[in-house]
């Protein structure tokens, strides 16, 4: 048996505890709280991005492919794809899904109210998935590639400012650059959506393309664009680049984190915070292990003085209480996952925590963990509190055995 490991197991009892038992409680709590933060933060943080970013690539895709403009309109040059530039995307691997969109500025306008929008017209091949998870009433236009539909899709704060609920009719004006007279569309309202994105909710009509094509005089093989999902979020700017090296010259590509900067570049702060909060928790449950070791090796001055005379090594010794300390400091990470855990299962369950949309774009504080950051945080956090602990271990050495065996 490990004479060192046993030993430290026998000082580890509770009767044999006295000055130290304070110092030792502090850290389990000190490390208990520095680990359950930590997790915390990092669940956070992560679902915070996660739902965030998937909000708006649900709504904007990864990648837009569309013609040169000058941005100064919603007016979008029409787009002509060819066949064998459609199989170049389909047949690559990091791509998940392509589909065709074209978007017109107009005005809604009721009895009593107008508001300036964005028709966004889609297809048949419309990846639906992120508007029918955010639908609040009613259900998804109808949209196939036979007939046209004039069921459209608005959101919850156009509903309210606009008075308009589901089955209600809705007609939006509409002006183009070749027609200055402005066109009225009559749509009915099957669907009512909330993403909580004000940059969309504000703005955005879900319609059918058909109406955009018959509105700018295109023919049914002319969009305004194509919008591209990937298998990997962190290939972005890869892919986007290779893609951009196959289109043909009257066309450019254009990232979601082009067209909102504001808010990757803000979720990319939340990645510093984060560095400087784990930090400054490990730094703490360092130091309160520092000062709980040297006070256990003090309070057993006579002890060690006992073992060097027996004619146990400084190493030896040292080994000893290194293994009381990893003990104190697996108790606490225990309690510190069990608490960290907790509230990961009850606000990911139950949503205890609410936020205002308004300003967080979610309606409460989402959390993603996976084994990989859970693993990842319990071994960080116990090699850095145990390699903190070495230093000041070799405080034995300095111990005098003649002098320890009268220290009281």
């Amino acid at each position: 048996m490990n004479l060192e490991y046993f030993i430290a197991k026998r000082i580890s009892s509770r009767s044999s505890d006295n000055f130290s038992k304070p110092a030792v409680k502090i850290s389990y709590i000190s490390i208990a709280l520095g680990l359950s933060l930590m997790i915390i933060s990092i669940a956070v943080v992560i679902g915070f991005k996660a739902s965030i970013s998937n909000k708006i690539i649900g709504f904007a895709s990864h990648m837009q492919i569309q013609g040169f403009s000058n941005y100064e309109s919603m007016q979008e040059k029409p787009l002509l794809i060819s066949d064998d530039f459609i199989d170049y995307l389909k047949n690559r691997k990091d791509l998940k899904h392509i589909q065709f969109t074209a978007h017109k500025a107009g005005v809604l306008k009721t009895e009593d109210q107008i508001q300036g929008v964005i028709f966004k017209g889609v297809g048949a091949d419309f990846d639906s998935n992120f508007l029918y998870n955010s639908l609040v009433e009613g259900v998804m236009p109808n949209i196939s590639e036979e007939s046209r539909t004039d069921e459209v899709l608005i959101s919850s704060k156009l509903s309210s400012k606009m008075n308009l609920k589901v089955g209600d009719p809705l007609r939006v004006w509409f002006i183009s650059e070749q027609d200055k007279n402005a066109r009225g569309r009559k749509f009915i309202v099957s669907g009512i959506f909330d993403t909580s994105l004000e940059e969309f909710d504000n703005a955005f009509v879900i319609g059918d393309i058909k109406h955009v094509q018959r509105l700018n005089n295109w023919n049914e093989n002319q969009i305004g664009k194509i919008e591209v999902t990937i298998e990997n979020m962190d290939d972005l700017d890869d892919i986007s680049n290779s893609v951009y090296k196959h289109i043909p010259y009257n066309m450019t590509v254009t990232t979601v984190k082009d067209q909102y900067p504001q808010i990757f570049n803000w979720l990319d702060l939340l990645d510093m915070n984060v560095a400087v909060i784990l930090s400054l928790l490990i730094i703490v449950a360092s130091i309160t292990m520092i000062s709980t070791l040297l006070i256990i090796i003090i309070e057993r001055t006579n002890m060690v003085g006992v073992l060097k005379s027996l004619g146990l090594k400084n190493r030896s010794v040292r080994k000893i209480f290194l293994y009381k300390a990893s003990y104190i400091i697996f108790k606490g990470m225990v309690w510190g996952n069990i608490i960290g855990l907790a509230f990961y299962f009850l606000q990911s369950q139950f949503r205890i925590i609410r936020l205002d949309p308004v300003n967080y774009y979610v309606d409460y504080v989402p959390v993603t963990l996976n084994v990989y950051y859970l693993l990842a945080l319990n071994v960080g956090t116990f090699l850095v509190c145990f390699l903190m602990l070495i230093i000041p271990s070799y405080y034995i050495t300095r111990i005098v055995p003649s002098k320890a065996l009268r220290y009281e």
